[in-house]
């Protein structure tokens, strides 16, 4: 009954992964109204309501959740094969999804890329710059980029990346108007910029460690980001002390608009990992990507 209906099947996962007829029209590259009738017929057909719909929202019902759940995993097996055959030509070819935080991305990722894609003409990469911790099997990524701390256990990671460190930053007329604190506890008096977290909204506890003693430090300010570069570009004006990845400033310390303080209390921490589901069947041009960032100490 339904072999001629397969896109309608794939219209409805789309619709209720991203829980709005907008977005899922948008990335399906149809119409809202011709989504919404696609999606009435599959219904009539079933005869069973598949999704709830609000002026605000759209959520699956329970006959509309299990579908998801049972038909999911079937397209996205029968993508992976039909990227499987595509890789059978001579050159590499096919589509990879990644999505990864702005350091990750500028640091990392774009580096590596900037060579790769050269190489592989056919291979075509996406990048969607998110620093919260996206569930990238929903998502319908094929892979993620984090730090090693915030890596699921049940993910098969890739070290991709040296540690990580923190540095405590200001500009040499930010110091000579406001001085240097001497312990992390001391920017608690400072104009601290800060940054918003992602997951849940609250602002970052700048981390600090010094011959195995951690200490968690609440600062305040003028300025609050979600953004790398516009903390560092506030602290180079002397508008507060930001706290931010040392390879990200290091042009800046070089040529001294900024200035390094509390440097015995930044520690490295584990850097970047490529992460991916256990079961993925990899494709070959997902294999040549995994080698091509692969970290070489």
């Amino acid at each position: 009954m339904l072999k001629e209906n397969f896109n309608d099947l794939i219209s409805f996962l789309v619709v209720a992964r991203e829980r709005s007829f907008t977005k899922a029209a948008a990335k399906l590259g149809v119409s809202q109204s011709a989504l919404s009738h696609a999606i009435r017929a599959l219904e009539e057909r079933l005869e069973i309501r598949l999704l709830t719909r609000t002026t605000r929202s759209v959520a699956p019902t329970e006959a509309g959740e299990k579908l998801v759940e049972s038909l999911g995993p079937k397209f996205a097996e029968i993508e992976n094969e039909l990227n499987a055959l595509r890789d059978m030509r001579e050159r590499p070819a096919g589509n990879i999804r990644i999505t990864a935080g702005e350091h990750a991305v500028d640091s990392i990722l774009w580096p590596v890329l900037r060579t790769f894609l050269v190489e592989y003409p056919d291979i075509h990469v996406e990048i969607t710059v998110d620093n919260s911790l996206t569930d990238i099997v929903a998502g319908r990524f094929d892979a993620g980029i984090r730090l090693g701390e915030q890596v699921a256990k049940d993910m098969v990671a890739v070290r991709i990346g040296p540690d990580v460190r923190l540095v405590v930053v200001a500009s040499p007329s930010y110091l000579e108007k406001y001085g240097i604190p001497a312990t992390p506890q001391d920017l608690q008096n400072h104009r601290c910029i800060n940054m918003r977290l992602p997951t849940m909204g609250g602002l970052y506890a700048w981390e600090f460690e010094k011959q195995g003693r951690e200490l968690k430090v609440r600062v305040d300010g003028q300025l609050t980001f979600n953004t790398l570069r516009q903390r560092i570009e506030a602290a180079v004006i002397g508008l507060g002390i930001s706290f931010v990845p040392e390879d990200s400033v290091k042009y800046e310390i070089a040529n001294g608009s900024l200035i390094r303080v509390l440097d015995e209390w930044c520690a490295p921490f584990s850097g970047y990992y490529l992460y991916y589901p256990s079961r993925r069947q990899h494709t070959t041009a997902f294999s040549l990507l995994i080698e091509a960032l692969r970290y070489k100490s």
